[in-house]
């Protein structure tokens, strides 16, 4: 099997390796304990010796299939699964990890973009193709972590509880710019629909004619945070920044507040985005 197969690097300045190792560290102390070599436990798992010592030295996460299978191999009598809920968080980048938290203790989040759908309202094979056009290409196992962490935090989008608050301005070039193929876009617009009727989900569109647009600087996000605090996310290529200084904080909500002031209303909104699905 292949490297993809058993699991995902770990990044240097991540602090899941010291997770990662810890989790290593377990399943060589198993691996010892039944009286068996690193190649001898690999190929019961049916993997190689290298990558067993990846694991071990916590060089890679371990999927969670491979901690159950670990600890049939090696009669941990369930030690070994229990590391499965630890593995689960690492699964997702660091980025991907800090947002969810961020957002997650956010009672609004605020955001306009100005190149693709938000990762809160794309569909998955929307966020595939975006994942997947990036260069130099992401191996496939990571297209699948990236695609799969973005979907994981979607969870919060929803109208149980009425918060957090979601404001969604999107361009209307993300609307018309066909990521994916006609068909993807056209069920992308369609899911854009339909979270926009939940009560606490507000998507309104910056249309390409408006004279006035606040939003040329690019995308940006403000969240409103529980206590009253906030905090400001930028991202451009290869660099994202979170923002706590209070004066840039303001500019930033200033902004913000101005590109909504531009845009639509939420109703008119979904017209028009109800009209460029019919063009699609």
């Amino acid at each position: 099997m292949s490297e993809d197969d058993i699991g995902w690097e770990v990044d240097s300045d991540d602090e899941s390796s010291a997770i990662a190792e810890l989790i290593g560290r377990q399943i060589k102390f198993w691996r010892e304990a039944a009286g068996l070599r690193a190649v001898e436990f690999g190929e019961r798992m049916g993997y190689g010796e290298n990558l067993v010592h990846k694991v071990e030295r916590g060089a890679r996460i371990p999927r969670p299939e491979f901690l159950d299978r670990a600890d049939e191999v090696l009669g941990a009598k369930g030690h070994l699964r229990a590391l499965k809920p630890d593995v689960e968080k690492l699964r997702y980048p660091k980025k991907v990890r800090d947002l969810a938290r961020v957002e997650q203790q956010a009672v609004e989040l605020c955001t306009y973009n100005n190149s693709v759908i938000h990762g809160l309202l794309q569909t998955e094979e929307y966020a595939t193709a975006e994942v997947r056009n990036r260069q130099p290409p992401f191996p496939e196992a990571e297209v699948e972590r990236r695609v799969a962490g973005r979907m994981a935090r979607q969870g919060i989008v929803n109208d149980t509880s009425g918060l957090p608050v979601f404001g969604f301005v999107q361009c209307e070039s993300t609307l018309r710019r066909s990521n994916g193929g006609r068909m993807v876009m056209r069920r992308q617009l369609e899911h854009l629909l339909e979270v926009g009727q939940l009560r606490n989900v507000s998507i309104q569109v910056l249309p390409l004619d408006c004279e006035e647009n606040a939003g040329l600087g690019g995308s940006l996000s403000v969240f409103k945070l529980k206590g009253g605090s906030s905090l400001g996310h930028l991202e451009t290529q290869l660099i994202s920044r979170v923002i706590t200084d209070p004066r840039e904080l303001q500019i930033l909500d200033m902004r913000y507040g101005m590109i909504r002031a531009q845009a639509l209303t939420p109703r008119a909104s979904q017209d028009f985005i109800e009209k460029v699905r019919g063009q699609t």
